[in-house]
């Protein structure tokens, strides 16, 4: 097809950001002009991989942010409010929930007159968005829109599937009605102005208590066949499923020397709290602790708080590892849930054992763990025992391990970005698009 200049604008997160890098660098090998709209603590990021970058601020400015470590803004939000992760999900809703969208609701008012100026200058044939809220400005432009959902699909929501962030079974009916009721109680306050002030932008409402719209032309989500929700919900034919969404990385990867001597009983496990998870120094600290005292070896993704605590001696991390490179050469991974590393933890067919925080975790610790490809762990309250127990059961699963491995294979011959920029391409050249999405 003709060259097309595609905006993607991507929520200031590492999942949502690569997911995007992707699909982006698949789209320019096509011939294509993309540019990415970042929160400006990406500066210069995004640039350096070949794209175009234009910066929008979130909040009013705090500081140099040449100085700013990416997604900044939701690191210090995360450290603010970590001690809400220790509660119940369906207490979680009033006191960190609800205050996490009224954060995202302002961010996409602060930004909106940015965003318009954006679109003005840049005179995109379409925008793509992977955000969980609504910036008006994307869809009241004209230019066809394309949604990407790199949360788990629970966001699409339905009667016959847990609702989102509960991280309840899919069969605790009663659990899900009592979790919906108290969503209802503490989300339509915050949900009311928003959906109004969206209207007055020009954008049409919100699906009732959803904070973004879906697209009339295109719709993505991320998430293997194999965990999905498949059986249990009808989707329209704007919706495509993407395996996974991996993308290529000029980063390379050598495993240390100490972790290469594999000892009798010595299995190597990556862990990996997230950016932001791994900003919880004393759970960090904890897990060091306990992992440090088993026959194992661990490569640690230690974040953003990397100086404020010391690995154990069967411990080799940095600040920030590669992660694409390093998942292929372990046994396990150690994981909060988040939905790019579980979906990469697929993608390279390995178990994991699932220690989730906030939002889309607790789902995704669920899913893999009633599935059968995974062990939840309650991530405060867990004894030494019960890791000890977890890690032998995994790590002693060949029967897993192999169709693990053959899920994998299956994953990576499907090629998830691919995947995307050709639904892409394919959903702008059909010409149905609509300027507004419902």
């Amino acid at each position: 097809m003709s060259p097309m200049t595609v905006l993607l604008m991507p929520e200031s997160a590492y999942g949502p950001t690569n997911n995007c890098i992707g699909i982006g660098r698949v789209l320019r090998q096509r011939g294509h002009h993309v540019v990415f709209v970042a929160e400006v603590s990406w500066r210069g990021k995004l640039a350096a991989l070949g794209f175009d970058e234009v910066l929008v601020d979130l909040a009013p400015s705090a500081g140099d942010p040449e100085t700013q470590d990416a997604g900044q803004f939701w690191k210090e939000f995360i450290r603010d409010t970590a001690q809400e992760f220790r509660r119940p999900t369906v207490e979680q809703l009033e006191t960190f929930m609800a205050p996490t969208w009224q954060a995202l609701i302002d961010g996409a008012r602060f930004c909106e007159p940015q965003l318009r100026e954006i679109i003005a200058d840049v005179k995109p044939d379409l925008v793509v968005q992977d955000n969980v809220v609504c910036f008006p400005a994307l869809m009241t432009s004209g230019v066809p829109f394309v949604r990407i959902v790199s949360c788990n699909p629970l966001e699409i929501r339905g009667p016959d599937v847990p609702p989102p962030y509960s991280g309840l079974g899919s069969d605790d009916h009663i659990a899900w009605m009592e979790f919906r009721s108290e969503y209802e109680r503490t989300h339509r306050p915050v949900w009311e102005p928003f959906n109004a002030w969206v209207q007055e932008q020009g954008a049409p409402p919100l699906p009732d208590l959803e904070f973004i719209h879906t697209s009339d032309l295109l719709n993505l989500y991320v998430y293997p066949e194999m965990i999905d929700y498949i059986d249990r919900r009808q989707m329209d034919a704007t919706w495509h499923r993407l395996d996974s969404s991996v993308r290529e990385t000029d980063d390379t990867f050598e495993l240390p020397v100490e972790m290469r001597d594999r000892h009798r009983g010595s299995a190597l496990i990556y862990l990996s709290l997230g950016s932001l998870g791994s900003a919880d120094v004393d759970l960090m600290r904890r897990l060091i602790d306990v992992l440090g005292r088993t026959p194992h070896r661990y490569i640690v993704s230690k974040g953003p708080r990397h100086g404020e605590y010391e690995l154990a001696s069967n411990m080799w991390g940095a600040e920030l590892v590669p992660q694409t490179r390093v998942i292929p050469l372990v046994d396990l991974v150690i994981t909060h849930g988040g939905n790019n590393t579980v979906t990469e933890t697929f993608h390279f067919g390995k178990p994991m054992l699932v220690l989730p925080l906030f939002w889309d975790q607790h789902d995704n610790a669920q899913r893999v763990h009633e599935a059968g490809f995974g062990v939840r762990l309650d991530t405060y309250t867990f004894t030494d025992a019960q890791m000890g127990e977890a890690l032998d059961r995994l790590l002693r699963d060949r029967p897993l391990r192999i169709r693990l491995d053959e899920i994998g294979k299956t994953i990576r011959s499907r090629n998830g970005v691919a995947a995307a920029a050709l639904h892409i391409e394919a959903a702008v050249a059909s010409n149905v698009s609509r300027p507004y999405a419902r």
